[in-house]
């Protein structure tokens, strides 16, 4: 049966980029495994990754807007499953290792908080030190899921899940394929959802961005997509030109959509810093009141970083529900 695995690595000696990353010279695991028979080792982490709790519940984490009433608004989960999408476009056509990139894409967002970036900025504040998600995911990976084994990632995608945002690059090209791809898939799906929240209209978007980056959603990202990998160069970057719109794109949403709370869609935001906060003095004061590994982790690690790792873990709804059971009083009979 090993024969299937040295076959896919021969394979990918063969057919991918001398740049690419190859399963058959990975760094490693923190724990040593013997090699799956049938899968190369970016196979396993992927495979591992979607079937960990912690990306089903991704389905029920806020994406931009918060409790949309509407079926078609995006979750952090749909968000995970379009970067994948999109990484492995570009992957594929630059011929770099799509099993990796499809592991740190579909693991990129697993340490995100409820209520999307607004939960964030909350726990930010509270924990000490400071709280980032994409730090999260690795934790997630490397502790939280299968408490305390984690999932046993290889160094590649521990890497480039941590890398995927800002400040230090990936050291692999298919790191920083995800890095990019992440950018391209939230600016135009918040776009979309905005549209659909009635925020903006395509028109709206200023005519000289239209002109070079397309009129839709769908033009944008193949815009995005074809001038990434055209302007390859041994490394990733767009055109002067699209670099230029991209930019004043991305600026248009921080301005209209991102830092906007005049609107109903983000008002709700406001109401997070509370919640959050409640939940944190709750399990701060008390660690009792959380699940058993978070316990252990807090006599471990104090209860700051057991309360970090349960709440940020957390759905949207469960968060609302805990918050309830709190602080809300309920109905009471006489009998």
């Amino acid at each position: 049966m090993d024969s299937i695995r040295k076959k896919r690595e021969e394979i990918e000696r063969l057919t991918l980029s001398p740049d690419a990353a190859l399963a058959e010279s990975s760094r490693g695991r923190a724990r040593f495994e013997e090699p799956d028979p049938k899968r190369t080792v970016f196979a396993v982490d992927r495979d591992r990754i979607v079937h960990c709790k912690a990306f089903r519940r991704l389905k029920d984490k806020t994406q931009v807007f918060l409790s949309p009433e509407g079926d078609h608004y995006r979750t952090r989960l749909t968000h995970t499953l379009e970067v994948a999408q999109i990484a492995r476009s570009i992957s594929r056509a630059l011929l770099l290792n799509e099993d990796l990139t499809e592991a740190i894409a579909l693991g990129h967002d697993l340490g995100h908080t409820p209520f999307g970036h607004a939960g964030e900025r909350a726990l930010d504040s509270l924990y000490p030190g400071g709280f980032k998600h994409y730090e999260q995911s690795v934790r997630v990976v490397s502790k939280l899921e299968k408490f305390p084994k984690g999932l046993n990632l290889t160094y590649e995608t521990l890497d480039g899940i941590l890398n995927h945002t800002q400040g230090k690059w990936a050291e692999t090209l298919e790191g920083k394929c995800v890095r990019y791809s992440d950018h391209i898939a939230y600016i135009n799906h918040d776009i979309d959802d905005a549209e659909r929240a009635g925020l903006l209209t395509e028109e709206d978007i200023p005519l000289e961005i239209r002109e070079v980056l397309g009129n839709s959603k769908s033009e944008r990202i193949t815009t995005l997509i074809d001038d990434l990998v055209d302007n390859f160069n041994g490394d990733f970057g767009y055109s002067e030109t699209v670099d230029e719109k991209y930019r004043m794109l991305k600026d248009y949403m921080y301005e209209k959509i991102y830092l906007n709370t005049s609107g109903a869609a983000k008002r709700e935001e406001i109401k997070v810093a509370g919640l959050i906060g409640g939940l944190w003095e709750k399990y701060v004061k008390d660690p009792s009141l959380m699940p058993e590994a978070c316990r252990i982790i807090a006599e471990e690690e104090g209860a700051e970083r057991a309360a970090a790792d349960y709440i940020s873990g957390m759905s949207d709804d469960f968060a609302v529900f805990c918050y309830e059971e709190f602080f809300i009083p309920k109905g009471w009979a006489v009998k």
